[in-house]
């Protein structure tokens, strides 16, 4: 009688090293296989999946396309296009020193990683690191997000029917079961969240010298000053900051200015958020609601650090919080100290630019940067003189849609990236290849001692 138990996480791993040992996974129209059936996959059931989102996140159906399946798509499509070119291997020049030879970088899969995807985007952020997984040739075990468990759920009910399930698996769960994967070894661990089981899965990652990929956040500032159209600025921050329910990694979590040039962008910022999402918010269907009650509470406890110029109004029962705007908040307040992520946005006073980068540059480095301003000068210093992961001028959120662009963060906010070829690489190992005849035996009469005053010359004459 056949067993209904299911398998443990050490031995789906051990069977994934198998089938990738195999070499199952090395052909290249394997790998486009796999990729095709995902966008599929997508494409069949984007019904299903829109429905999950809106049930974990409350997302609407036109943003779910826009920022998960869409998006999905798009990468999936962009791979299968650049795919042929990645997997080539590249020529590179060799020394005078070693010649004749031949040089080439291969770029091979690393075997079976882990992606440890987040609650916010979980569709998204599930797939995209699978994407350049399985463009690269591995195996993959996936970790859903428990905190969107319908997400999870459909996506452990896709998968399997869709994707080889000898090279990939999920598993769903909590705590004990991330721990228990992170007690594993894999071959390279893609992790999405926050910094506190950022540095977790980097010290379980340490005991088997496995390398990570840690996409992490921070407080993403965006200045604003008054060269820039406040109408068109307060529009953009509004749309980037408020997109699914402010619950982005690189959403501007705070607004950097003078109090001049904050006191006139306020008003702006109320007109957009009206424009954009009415008057009866907590009624409209294409703003969604905060994950959870803890987030909720963590959040609702942010709205009496600051005064209150544009939102406010909460409902804990729908989880649900305004489009908010803060003035006069301490620097040391905690919503100035923790990542937001959710609807509320502070306005930080600074008296100069001098001061406003100072201020940044005192606190760890962002997952993004915006600059909101028409002068050149200044878009020039803040390229310069700070550093994140990403810079945005006039622009917020959208360099995601760049699949050439990395993405990724820098200290604090993360480290490694990946998007587009960067994907690939991530989850590639760059072999190094050289190739020399036996003959002429080029060494011996160079660099192969016995050191004779000839060889010498010959040696000076390569290194000048």
């Amino acid at each position: 009688m056949a067993s209904n138990k299911k398998p443990s996480i050490a031995s789906q791993v051990e069977t994934l090293r198998d089938n990738f040992n195999s070499g199952l996974t090395r052909q290249i129209a394997w790998r486009k296989d796999q990729l095709t059936a995902m966008k599929r996959m997508l494409l069949d059931n984007q019904e299903l999946l829109a429905d999950a989102l809106l049930e974990d996140l409350g997302k609407s159906e036109v943003e779910s396309q826009i920022t998960e399946i869409g998006f999905l798509s798009s990468e999936i499509s962009h791979t299968l296009k650049h795919l042929n070119a990645w997997v080539r291997p590249r020529r590179v020049n060799v020394p005078l020193a070693v010649q004749p030879a031949s040089a080439k970088v291969v770029a091979e899969p690393l075997g079976v990683v882990l992606i440890i995807a987040p609650w916010n985007y979980p569709l998204l952020l599930t797939l995209s690191p699978l994407i350049g997984a399985l463009a690269a040739g591995n195996t993959a075990i996936l970790k859903p997000s428990e905190l969107a468990p319908r997400t999870a759920e459909v996506l452990a009910a896709l998968i399997p029917v869709y994707l080889d399930s000898r090279a990939v698996a999920v598993v769903n769960g909590a705590v004990a079961e991330t721990t228990e994967l992170l007690e594993q070894r894999f071959d390279h661990i893609f992790y999405t969240g926050n910094g506190k089981v950022g540095r977790i899965v980097m010290t379980a990652a340490a005991k088997h010298l496995t390398p990570v990929t840690l996409e992490l956040g921070g407080k993403s500032p965006a200045w604003v000053d008054q060269t820039t159209n406040l109408k068109q600025t307060a529009k953009r921050i509004v749309w980037s900051k408020f997109i699914n329910t402010g619950q982005t990694c690189v959403a501007p979590d705070y607004v950097i200015g003078t109090t001049e040039t904050l006191d006139a962008l306020t008003p702006h910022l109320a007109h957009a958020v009206r424009e954009l999402y009415g008057t009866a918010i907590a009624h409209n269907p294409d703003y969604g609601r905060i994950v959870n009650d803890a987030h909720f509470e963590r959040l609702a406890s942010y709205l009496d650090e600051g005064e209150v110029v544009v939102g406010g109004d909460t409902d804990r029962d729908a989880r649900f919080i305004a489009p908010t705007v803060l003035r006069n908040v301490k620097p040391t307040s905690a919503v100035m100290r923790d990542e937001i992520f959710g609807p509320i946005l502070p306005l930080i006073d600074v008296d100069s630019l001098d001061a406003a980068i100072a201020h940044v540059n005192a606190n760890g480095k962002p997952l993004a940067l915006y600059v909101f301003s028409q002068d050149a000068q200044t878009q020039a210093r803040w390229q310069q003189e700070t550093s994140s992961g990403a810079l945005g001028i006039n622009a917020s959120v959208i360099h995601l849609s760049v699949l050439e662009l990395p993405f990724g963060g820098v200290g604090a906010s993360g480290m490694g990236n990946y998007h587009g070829e960067r994907s690939f690489l991530t989850f590639s190992n760059e072999k190094a290849v050289l190739s020399k005849p036996l003959t002429p035996d080029t060494l011996s009469s160079t660099v192969m001692p016995p050191y004779t005053s000839t060889k010498e010359k010959i040696v000076r004459t390569m290194l000048s």
